[in-house]
């Protein structure tokens, strides 16, 4: 049974959750950064998670779940992403702009609702970006991927999932055609950390490190 808590506890348990899957742990300026908060506000609530159990926190560090919180923030994932999929798939929303909408809907949301969501979509396993809808049971079943930055010089690969859901960000993806099940080739990697060109189709775009970091792809075996 997953514990009720108010909206901002959920908002920084889902922040920390995507943070500590992302890093390891969650820093407090990550915090501040991703939830537009001064590090005061952080400090504060921090704080009142680790005493009410839902965090650990690290002096110097940063800030992981235990148990307790990883199950409430892993809720409000499955939650949100359902209300992606409801948002892009029901709404036609587009997809790049159902991650911020998703944000606010769902905190209103409560179980009954996402299971009856969840039953309307006919059960998806991935929200629109490709990252796994947890299970009622809080189970994750996850498609084999790596990073686009890890595969090699003229190997190609198929988008399996987006793991920064940043707006701008998306935008850009979205311009690029660059989406899961999206089929791409590695056609050139700069030394020295430079960029990445990938081919789609038949046109060519230079990424940096950082962006194709978060284009996870499975890849295509010769």
């Amino acid at each position: 049974m997953v514990q009720e808590v108010s909206s901002v506890v959920e908002e920084y348990l889902e922040a920390i959750y995507r943070l500590q899957k992302k890093r390891g742990l969650a820093r407090t300026r990550d915090l501040v950064k991703m939830l537009n908060v001064v590090p005061g506000t952080v400090t504060n609530t921090i704080e009142r998670l680790e005493k009410e159990s839902f965090i650990v926190h690290k002096p110097y560090r940063g800030v992981t779940l235990t148990e307790k919180g990883y199950r409430v923030a892993l809720n409000v994932v499955r939650k949100h992403r359902l209300s992606e999929r409801l948002l892009t798939d029901i709404l036609n929303v587009e997809w790049h702009k159902a991650h911020d909408i998703a944000c606010k809907l769902e905190h209103g949301i409560s179980n009954d609702i996402a299971k009856k969501i969840e039953k309307t979509l006919e059960h998806p396993k991935t929200c629109p970006h490709g990252n796994p809808i947890p299970t009622e049971c809080g189970g994750i079943i996850e498609e084999s991927s790596q990073p686009l930055t890890k595969i090699n010089l003229l190997d190609k690969g198929i988008i399996v999932k987006i793991t920064d859901e940043n707006y701008d960000l998306l935008k850009y993806f979205n311009s690029l055609g660059l989406k899961p099940s999206t089929t791409l080739e590695v056609v050139e990697k700069a030394p020295f950390e430079g960029p990445i060109t990938i081919r789609v189709g038949k046109k060519n775009y230079a990424l940096n490190r950082e962006i194709a970091a978060v284009i996870n792809v499975r890849k295509i075996q010769r």
